[in-house]
């Protein structure tokens, strides 16, 4: 008997001074049981930066052929395509093919410049492409953000994240790798 995704509740409110974007964000999300807590927070926080209307959490890790996060237009074509961790080239190059815009969000401390270094080169041709690495404070934090029924307040500003409840703190920094070109 295969084990079920847990189900969380996100009231999400955004305050964006980077982007000049403010709002409430009432989420579900669906926890895949091989996926840690720091990993979830680091969706809400791929989220919270690339927020809108559209953007909608996926299948994610319980479906290959989709990423974490992604934004489609009204006539259904892939607006932004929002992927966590250390993808290969090869799922890379399918994205940027798919999308307009792609962002990559990772958080693996020990290995992120060994699998950056080793893919750098080959990702330069993609304009609409953009890498990030995400610096958490205090990954213990985390865990005491994070409940099934969830009210966090998310304050962007610069490169850094505040995610705060009513009793706990959390502070992500966002280091830019690739940046898109225009």
């Amino acid at each position: 008997m295969a084990i079920k995704s847990t189900v969380f509740k996100l009231n999400l409110t955004i305050s964006d001074m980077n982007r000049g974007y403010y709002a409430e964000h009432v989420l579900t999300l669906a926890r895949h049981p091989s996926e840690t807590d720091v990993r979830m927070m680091l969706r809400i926080a791929a989220f919270a930066l690339n927020a809108h209307e559209r953007l909608v959490f996926t299948k994610g890790l319980s479906d290959v052929d989709e990423p974490d996060i992604w934004q489609k237009s009204l006539s259904g074509d892939i607006e932004e395509w929002i992927e966590l961790g250390q993808p290969i080239d090869k799922r890379i190059r399918q994205a940027c093919g798919k999308s307009q815009h792609v962002s990559i969000y990772s958080y693996q401390r020990g290995s992120i410049n060994i699998w950056y270094e080793g893919i750098k080169a080959s990702l330069e041709r993609f304009k609409h492409l953009r890498v990030f690495q995400f610096v958490l404070a205090d990954e213990s934090q985390v865990e005491r953000l994070m409940d099934r029924s969830m009210t966090l307040n998310c304050l962007i500003e610069d490169q850094y994240l505040m995610f705060s409840n009513d009793t706990e703190s959390l502070s992500i920094e966002v280091k830019p790798l690739k940046q898109e070109q225009r």
